[in-house]
């Protein structure tokens, strides 16, 4: 391969890249927001008397996350009208059958039936019924082979973060911290992980494990630290537009990123892998809450009040006195030390040449 040859491949692998892990992951995310997280926003706001009917809504966003993902990696990628429809069914199926991994499997397989898609759009004179059969055809038929083997590979991970919340609390503080804040920014469902670990030690979900509810803790503190972390360290680039939606939405709106230039994923993963121990070790933070809130983080605050509404759910059996103790370190770990912290490596990183400002500007 001559130096011409080698410049051509490797501006088209830049191409590709920048098409698929940038363009596409991010659209993908916003999906994520549109749906999802700002029906967990909608459930947060519900908890207010005579605001209930606000859960209802959320319920409806909730579960429209697949189809959302998937007509926007469609949209970022230039579909037709036909693909983009059709890619709604296509993550409806993938998000579905992927399970914790859902995400993950929605961003793949939506990729290939959009491209395969594509090939057939507007080639025939009954493209009304080619590319839709085409595209969900593709889409549908990898969902079902591929989809639930992206669920398995997930589930590794979850094996990894059960076995951690066995460990000594200062252990389990660190890894379960670190590995669940990270999983909340990659495309994978950190809540539905910390759900079916149930990592809570409420009674109704795990027979008022300790060790599950030392975990749920560390959970929460570590995705507090990125989802907080990724808000403050960027305001400088996104404002706050920026430090709304990742601070109460999702840090994911990162990833195209990280994929850039991974370091500026160091500071909220050091400031993480502090946060955690304190919770379980200084501030004996348990949680006793819904278990998906333990992978909510600040996300419509679902992870803070999930903590609070454990802590007084007699039903649940919370075992312990609350103390101011407890108080003031759910607010430092949940939100003044992740912003502290990770300002603190980011300057760090940033004196290095790791990070430089524009590294992580979001296209909100």
């Amino acid at each position: 391969m001559d130096g011409t040859e080698k410049k051509t491949a490797g501006g088209l692998l830049r191409k590709l890249a920048k098409r698929y892990f940038i363009d596409a992951m991010g659209a993908m995310a916003q999906g994520l927001f549109a749906s999802l997280l700002i029906g967990t926003i909608f459930n947060a706001l519900g908890m207010i008397p005579g605001l209930d009917f606000l859960s209802e809504i959320g319920v409806f966003a909730q579960e429209m996350a697949g189809p959302a993902m998937g007509a926007a990696i469609a949209y970022s990628l230039g579909g037709h009208p036909l693909v983009i429809f059709s890619s709604a069914a296509v993550g409806y199926a993938a998000n579905t059958l992927g399970k914790a991994g859902g995400p993950l499997a929605v961003f793949f397989i939506a990729i290939i039936a959009i491209e395969i898609g594509m090939l057939v759009s507007k080639k025939t004179k009954v493209d009304i019924i080619v590319t839709p059969f085409v595209t969900i055809f593709v889409g549908g038929g990898l969902s079902l082979l591929v989809a639930p083997y992206i669920g398995i590979a997930v589930g590794y991970i979850s094996e990894f973060i059960g076995w951690a919340a066995l460990q000594a609390p200062f252990v389990t503080g660190i890894i379960v911290s670190v590995v669940i804040g990270v999983v909340l920014t990659l495309p994978i469902s950190s809540a539905a992980i910390c759900a079916g670990l149930s990592l809570t030690g409420s009674i109704a979900a795990s027979s008022g494990s300790e060790g599950l509810a030392i975990a749920g803790a560390a959970a929460v503190a570590g995705c507090c630290a990125q989802m907080v972390g990724f808000a403050v360290i960027s305001f400088r680039e996104n404002k706050w537009g920026g430090l709304l939606s990742q601070g109460i939405g999702t840090s994911m709106l990162q990833m195209p990123n990280i994929i850039k230039n991974p370091c500026i994923w160091i500071a909220p993963t050091l400031a993480s892998a502090i946060t955690g121990p304190l919770a379980t070790c200084v501030f004996d933070l348990k949680m006793y809450g819904a278990a998906i809130n333990s992978g909510m983080g600040t996300c419509g605050m679902l992870g803070p009040v999930g903590m609070i509404l454990g802590w007084y759910d007699k039903a649940n059996g919370y075992p312990y006195e609350v103390t101011a103790l407890n108080w003031v370190g759910l607010v430092l770990v949940c939100f003044v030390l992740p912003a502290i912290l990770s300002l603190l490596f980011d300057f760090l990183t940033r004196k290095l040449g790791w990070v430089k400002d524009g590294d992580m500007k979001l296209e909100l």
